[in-house]
């Protein structure tokens, strides 16, 4: 297996450089030069455990990794820091199947790619002859953030840094970040959006003078976002898992095919489901769940991709984007290295371009408005007493709207994104419009009685911990504070 590059299929890489790299020198994405086949039966993964699972899967893809060194990275990354020993489990409740991707230490799903990163990261400078510090430079629009600096934090011969939007995320991300601590952490507001950001991080890393100039002083750019296909191939583990505790659980017959609703922003989870398909699971179709920015639900509705549009700051902060970084790896799964670059110089040059590769029916689009998060909260707490996180929400709203529109009988699995925890005035008004004038923290206390589950560990005494950065920047110097950062 090598990786290549999403607009120059000359561009090649083992996994171990992909992984180092981030992004091509030309602005595009590793994928790999094809997607393999899972080569164990669904009847054999049925009796591992998430560990053995994750190995199957990503020694498709890391094939310059040993088989110890995978097993060394899989160990530490999926250990104590998660709640539960299942890591990411299954619930049956109201008419669906949430699968419940937060139950690391950072709450969100980032956890389970981002446990494992910096292991990748360590063991792909040593079988490179790296000597140079790491900086992973990283934009977030609320949960990468806090889970790569959780997982970078005083790792050996890294730096990172970490730019989200100061008026974009909610109370409770912004604390997990800002009272990071770790002497090799940074991270910085900026007056702008996540798009803003992300754009920013992908220039630095295409910036080859500035990346020279970096070199000389022993520092070589890496990403923490899911444009590090690093990011992105853990993440394919847990759609086979999800499926193999359906089988378990009797919701399905093996060899019976589930659905996906995933909540959607910057693409790579909902990529990471439609890699596992590829790979032979039973898949009939993902639902790609958006919020009022619907920027994706327009593109499988019309083929135009068009981010010339207002951006609204909602209730559902990670998914508040408008240009979908990980499309373009499905655009060239679909349609080749030559179209996705004309896309994307077309994206770059006018904000938009159009294609009619969507042919594909196994990703449709939907959306819910804030008023229809908010109604579908309160829906399944009614029912159940299960209470979502506002971006979960988006999806199950998301999955109404598709089996009205389509009256597909499929059991649906809805990727449970964030814990309520991370939005807990927001989940709270939706449950009661009274609360939505108190204070977030007095509210996670009254979540706390109402879902049954206790207070997050990480995020109890958050409130009160010391906020150790406080960097803020305007977009536009993003470049000026990294160089200055590391060069003084």
């Amino acid at each position: 297996m090598h990786y290549i590059g999403t607009r120059n299929e000359t561009i090649s890489a083992t996994a171990s450089q992909a992984i180092l790299k981030g992004i091509c020198n030309d602005g595009g994405l590793f994928v790999p030069n094809e997607i393999p086949k899972m080569d164990k039966s669904l009847q054999e993964l049925m009796e591992m455990d998430y560990k053995a699972l994750a190995y199957e899967v990503l020694k498709l893809y890391l094939t310059d990794f040993t088989e110890e060194e995978l097993k060394y990275c899989i160990e530490n990354a999926y250990d104590e820091k998660f709640d539960t020993t299942k890591i990411v489990p299954l619930v049956k409740k109201a008419d669906a199947l949430f699968l419940e991707l937060f139950h690391g230490k950072t709450l969100a799903f980032k956890d389970m790619a981002l446990s494992i990163l910096p292991y990748f990261m360590k063991i792909a400078a040593k079988k490179n002859g790296i000597d140079k510090e790491i900086v992973i430079l990283t934009a977030t629009s609320g949960d990468t953030g806090k889970a790569a600096l959780e997982g970078f934090a005083d790792v050996e011969g890294t730096k990172i840094i970490v730019f989200f939007p100061e008026d974009g995320v909610s109370p409770v991300q912004k604390l997990q970040m800002t009272t990071q601590e770790g002497k090799n952490t940074c991270v910085v507001g900026i007056r702008g959006n996540f798009d803003d950001a992300q754009s920013a991080v992908k220039s630095i890393f295409t910036d080859e003078q500035l990346s020279q100039k970096l070199e000389e002083r022993g520092y070589l750019f890496s990403s923490a976002n899911s444009i590090n296909i690093g990011r992105l191939v853990p993440q394919i583990v847990y759609y086979f898992y999800a499926y193999m505790q359906a089988v378990k659980q009797g919701e399905i017959t093996i060899g019976q095919k589930l659905n996906f609703t995933v909540p959607t922003g910057n693409f790579g989870d909902i990529l990471a489901g439609y890699y596992a398909k590829c790979m032979g699971l039973p898949v009939h179709h993902f639902v790609c769940a958006s919020n009022d920015n619907k920027v994706l639900y327009d593109f499988f509705e019309t083929g135009v991709y068009d981010k010339n549009r207002t951006f609204h700051v909602t209730v559902s902060p990670s998914m508040d984007i408008l240009i979908s970084s990980n499309l373009e790896r499905f655009l060239c799964q679909l349609a080749g290295q030559q179209k996705t670059k004309a896309w994307m110089e077309a994206l770059q040059s006018k904000g938009s371009y159009e294609t009619q590769e969507l042919k594909n029916s196994e990703i449709s689009g939907e959306y819910a408005t804030e008023k229809e998060t908010f109604e579908a909260i309160k829906k399944v707490y009614d029912q159940s007493g299960y209470v979502m996180d506002t971006h979960t929400a988006v999806a199950y709203a998301s999955y109404e709207k598709y089996k009205n529109k389509t009256k597909d009988t499929t059991p649906m699995v809805i990727a449970a994104t964030a814990s309520p925890y991370k939005f807990a005035k927001d989940v709270m008004t939706a449950l009661d419009k009274s609360n939505a004038k108190e204070d977030t923290f007095a509210l996670m206390k009254k979540l706390e009685a109402v879902s049954k589950v206790p207070i997050p560990e990480s995020i109890r005494e958050i409130e009160t911990k010391k906020v150790i950065h406080h960097h803020i920047c305007e977009k536009e110097n993003i470049k000026d504070f990294v160089t200055n950062y590391l060069l003084g």
